[in-house]
């Protein structure tokens, strides 16, 4: 019998690569252990993500900036604060560059996608994910200075964390390259760009890629995606008489473990390293570490 495809997406793959503790914690343990208290940066990421999709499903008359603001305001998030007063210095301070952000956007330039979904299979797995934002090019000036012809899809993804990404982390995202090896393949359409855009700084940080840089890309996805489909089938076999499971999900233990929603389940990462409050993500919380955030 042909093996069946393998369904998953980035967040999926990258949490195996992570730690494959936490992807069994996160994806096959039923019921689902306990996460830990939400985390005020994760509230703040989607307050923004939120606002900005919003703004974007406006009537085109209405996109304005301060549109943009009263979103955020309106949609904020507060679980995971110290307390309202640090929720309220946040979201003054998100709405200020919110409103910064897409006053330097076109609200005639609609996009090809708002947080849509697209997905693509291959013959081992069946991909999909949630793209913040698909930017239709078309409407390029001149094809010369973009070194695009018009017609390019691009894919956007929102940043609020406290670093702005660099052009190497939009290079080396396995999400954006299969975001854009999905969306090209369901719209029929070139979409090789894809972007970083930090909204509390407003840089960008691109990557061109390639057909055959897609496709390594794409490769990884399948060879990260079969370590999973074997890993599930061994834990599943486990739970009814097979080999026990424990040696293949073990934890990998580092900095990143204080930002674990899992911390407290798991002795390894809660020797790696100190706890964090739910605040401590926060931009004006000087850390050594950052957490790993989609947002």
């Amino acid at each position: 019998m042909p093996r069946r495809l393998y369904a998953c997406t980035p967040t999926r793959l990258n949490a195996w690569l992570d730690c494959p503790r936490r992807y069994r914690m996160t994806y096959l343990d039923r019921p689902s252990p306990a996460k830990g208290p939400p985390w005020a940066h994760n509230s703040l990421g989607a307050s923004v993500h939120n606002a900005l999709a919003g703004w974007w499903r406006l009537p085109r008359r209405d996109r304005t900036v301060a549109a943009a603001g009263e979103l955020l305001q309106q949609g904020w998030l507060s679980d995971g604060f110290s307390d309202p007063g640090q929720s309220h210095a946040h979201r003054q301070r998100c709405r200020q560059q919110v409103e910064d952000y897409v006053a330097v956007l076109d609200p005639a330039a609609e996009p090809a996608g708002v947080e849509r979904t697209v997905g693509t299979r291959t013959d081992l797995i069946a991909l999909s994910g949630r793209i913040d934002r698909l930017d239709d090019r078309r409407a390029a000036a001149d094809p010369g200075e973009t070194g695009r012809p018009p017609g390019d899809l691009v894919v956007v993804d929102y940043k609020t964390g406290r670093h702005a990404p660099t052009v190497d982390d939009a290079r080396s995202s396995l999400a954006l390259a299969l975001y854009a090896l999905a969306a090209g393949r369901v719209l029929r359409r070139r979409c090789q760009r894809v972007e970083l855009h930090h909204v509390p700084s407003g840089s960008v940080a691109a990557w061109q890629h390639t057909p055959e840089s897609l496709d390594r890309q794409l490769h990884r996805a399948e060879q990260i995606a079969a370590e999973c489909a074997d890993a599930d089938e061994r834990y599943h076999a486990a739970g009814t008489g097979g080999p026990p499971a424990d040696g293949v999900f073990p934890p990998r233990p580092g900095p990143g473990c204080a930002w674990c929603d899992y911390r407290a389940l798991c002795p390894e990462g809660s020797a790696a390293s100190p706890r964090r409050r739910p605040w401590d993500g926060l931009p004006d919380t000087a850390e050594a570490d950052t957490p790993r955030s989609e947002g």
